[in-house]
């Protein structure tokens, strides 16, 4: 009897290939989301919507992550410090770090678990119940209708929400090094005025505008491409997710070595 032996180059090579058609499935699907923002009708009102489920119920779990890492990060960096007497780097590496990498990635994948997951179960569900198949018989596109107003409602929320982890990251560093640490306040603040640059807040804002199109890009993909009923469903969500982290971690490195590679 014969046994058939796998090769595993073929292996590798199935999955390269498999790997690259579904690059070039998301580069198309991101393409036409594209060019349909700036093709009317805009539906203004589901954008709104959208507005409202990404950025306000998204405050509580990005406030808090960003509350907490501020306040860890300030405790880990004054124990590192004073083991060189540099106590007093504690304000100005806090502020570097949470407004350049920690506010905006966090917040980025605070989000993204939250959100990309559910853009993917609704649209899911719409695709295998063929709701979608429903709004093209009614005339009404749907990358216009359902997907458009989540990148536009993604792409304007996550920078005030980041804007937002930014400033509560930096308090929970605040109140950690002068309540517990025993830093003055006045110079706490004096040094993390002097520390911040307008380029750290430009950059961390337009991460997260990145950001946010990721998220909704890659739950809007998995969710509108679902096969499968309910099991479907379920797979689309967990690649959704999984796709938005190592999207948003990769655009994070591309953009942070772009505007400060250079600087020494």
């Amino acid at each position: 009897m014969e046994v058939r032996v796998n090769n595993p180059l073929a292996i590798i090579g199935r999955i390269f290939l498999s790997s690259l058609a579904e690059v070039g499935r998301l580069s198309q699907f991101a393409s036409i989301a594209l060019i349909h923002i700036f093709r009317p009708p805009i539906y203004w009102r589901l954008a709104l919507q959208q507005m409202w489920l990404i950025g306000y119920n998204s405050l509580p779990v990005v406030g808090l992550t960003a509350l907490f890492t501020g306040a860890a990060l300030a405790q880990q960096i004054f124990v590192g410090g004073s083991r060189f007497n540099a106590e007093s780097v504690v304000p100005g590496v806090v502020v570097i770090a949470i407004v350049r990498e920690l506010g905006p990635v966090l917040g980025g994948l605070m989000v993204a678990g939250r959100v990309s997951s559910a853009m993917a179960a609704e649209l899911g569900t719409m695709r295998v119940t063929e709701q979608i198949d429903a709004l093209t018989t009614l005339s009404t596109d749907p990358i216009n209708y359902l997907i458009v107003p989540r990148l536009i409602a993604a792409v304007i929320t996550l920078p005030f929400l980041v804007l937002v982890a930014n400033v509560i990251g930096v308090l929970g560093g605040f109140m950690i090094g002068t309540e517990r640490l025993g830093l003055n306040a006045g110079t706490y603040l004096q040094v993390t005025a002097d520390f911040l640059e307008r380029a750290d807040v430009v950059s961390s804002l337009v991460k997260a505008a990145v950001f946010g199109f990721i998220i909704a890009l890659m739950g809007s993909y998995h969710g509108y491409n679902s096969r499968g009923g309910a099991q479907g469903v379920g797979k689309a969500t967990t690649n959704a997710v999984v796709s938005a982290f190592i999207m948003i971690l990769l655009a994070n490195l591309i953009i942070t070595v772009i505007v400060f590679g250079n600087q020494l």
